[in-house]
């Protein structure tokens, strides 16, 4: 019988070493590596490509979303983690399942095998949307930082140095103080999550930071354009204009 290999991705030695534990009892897994960080599970997954990868989501250097945010290829994901507000957007990841610890080795065990079940099937689909909503989630955090990956690099880009987003098809690309970079997200996205307080939707294809913004100038009949310090301009929509009228009450 083929096994599932397998790689452990979790902060704590205790947590790991319990997962391990729970694991003797299921013949058919192999774990071929544990990590105990983002950056390194990251690596660990695109050089042995793993079936399957116990996913911890609060972890230091890189998180369990921010690490799936970057994988090109993606192996069957069962999340075990103290926090129950990110169901929800675990399972809208396609996660196979959310422990939530303490979990006992019952829970468990049923998790792994629901997994394996999958795997041998061929199957990868995602999860009913009644378990999705049988799980009632706190507000998420909002989001400090971008992660984006450059060839074999990943950088993190945290918020304050983010000067505009523009939309490219189904890409954003985001310009920062140290540069810009694409990432496979939607504006909807950034409008959601970037801070209010400083950015605006100034067009359906640009949300830029206002403090960002020397100067509004007309443009044709009823349009404007924004003069950045950088000295990019960007069109301003009827709406945007409205956005900014009531953001920099002018």
């Amino acid at each position: 019988m083929k096994k599932v290999r397998t790689i452990i991705i979790e902060d704590e030695v205790p947590a790991r070493e319990l997962i391990k534990h729970y694991l003797k009892e299921i013949e058919s897994i192999e774990v071929i590596t544990e990590c105990g960080d983002g950056f390194s599970g990251l690596k660990a997954i695109s050089e042995m490509k793993p079936d399957l990868v116990f996913l911890d989501i609060q972890m230091p250097r890189l998180t369990g979303f921010e690490l799936l945010e970057v994988l090109t290829e993606k192996p069957e994901i069962i999340f075990t983690t103290a926090y129950d507000q990110y169901a929800i957007k675990a399972f809208e990841m396609n996660a196979a399942d959310y422990l939530l610890k303490p979990f006992s080795q019952q829970r468990f065990t049923l998790a792994v095998k629901k997994v394996v079940s999958r795997i041998d099937a061929g199957n990868s689909g995602k999860v009913p949307a009644d378990q999705i909503l049988a799980v009632k989630p706190e507000i998420i955090q909002p989001v400090n930082r971008i992660v984006v990956r450059k060839g074999n690099a990943i950088n993190l880009i945290p918020v304050e140095q983010i000067k505009y987003v523009e939309a490219q098809d189904d890409y954003v690309m985001i310009y920062h103080s140290g540069g810009k970079a694409l990432k496979q997200q939607t504006m909807k996205f950034y409008e959601d999550n970037l801070p209010k307080s400083d950015f605006v939707r100034i067009h359906r294809s640009y949300i830029v930071k206002v403090e960002e913004i020397k100067r509004i100038e007309p443009y044709g009949k009823d349009n404007h354009i924004a003069i950045l310090h950088t000295g990019d301009k960007i069109p301003v929509s009827r709406s945007g204009y409205k956005h900014l009228k009531e953001e920099l009450n002018f």
